[in-house]
C-alpha cells in the first residue's frame, strides 16, 4: 500500500490552488481524480478534473463496491473516491493527493491511517470565503449562500486533521504546505 495525501477545506479556501502548487513541487505526487454525479462546470473535463457520470451510474457503481469513500455532499450531488483512481496512481509509484470534502477526508484517512496526511487549508475568515466565491463568478448568489453555510460547518472540523494550515497569506501558505508534505514523503 502506497502513501496518501488528504486535502480539504471549505470552498473558496485556496486549497486546489495549494494542491496544484504541491503538484508542481513534488513529482512524486499525483492527483487522484474524483467521481461526480454532478454536471461539469465552466472549462472542467472528464478523466481530467472530475470522472462526471449520472446519478444511476454513479449509484450502480456504489452498490458494485467500486468506491473506497462516497457521500452526498448536496442534495442530489454525489462525490467519492474510486478504488481503481488509487490502484492507478500506487502502480505508477506515485503517492496519491485527495481534494476532498471534510467528511470524505476523514474516511480516508481512517482508512489509510497511518499511510495518510490530513491537512485542513482554513480561511481567514467566512467574509474573505465570500469575497473570493463571488470573485469566481462560476456560482449562483445561491450556491455561494449554500456553500458559506456548510463552511461554517467544515471549519468545525479542522481539529481532527493532522495538520491545519491558515491561508491568509498564499506564499506562506505555500511554504507550510511544502515543509509538511516533505516532511511526511521523508518518513
Amino acid at each position: 500500500m502506497g502513501k496518501v495525501l488528504i486535502f480539504s477545506a471549505p470552498s473558496g479556501s485556496g486549497k486546489t490552488t495549494i494542491v496544484k502548487h504541491l503538484l508542481a513541487r513534488f513529482p512524486e505526487l499525483e492527483f487522484s481524480i474524483s467521481a461526480t454525479s454532478r454536471a461539469p462546470r465552466g472549462e472542467e473535463r472528464d478523466g481530467v478534473d472530475y470522472y462526471f457520470m449520472n446519478a444511476a451510474e454513479f449509484a450502480a457503481r456504489v452498490e458494485a463496491g467500486e468506491f473506497v469513500e462516497w457521500e452526498e455532499v448536496y442534495a442530489g450531488t454525489c462525490y467519492g473516491t474510486l478504488r481503481a483512481e488509487i490502484e492507478r496512481i500506487w502502480d505508477r509509484g506515485h503517492v496519491a493527493v485527495f481534494d476532498v470534502d471534510v467528511v470524505g477526508a476523514l474516511n480516508i484517512k481512517k482508512l489509510f491511517d497511518e499511510q495518510a496526511l490530513s491537512v485542513f487549508i482554513m480561511p481567514p475568515s467566512v467574509e474573505v470565503l465570500r469575497m473570493r466565491l463571488e470573485g469566481r463568478g462560476t456560482d449562483s448568489p445561491e450556491a455561494i449562500e449554500r456553500r458559506l453555510a456548510k463552511a461554517d460547518q467544515e471549519i468545525g472540523y479542522a481539529p481532527r486533521f493532522d495538520r491545519v494550515v491558515v491561508n491568509d497569506d498564499l506564499e506562506k501558505a505555500y511554504a507550510e504546505a511544502v515543509q509538511v508534505v516533505g516532511t511526511f514523503l521523508a518518513q
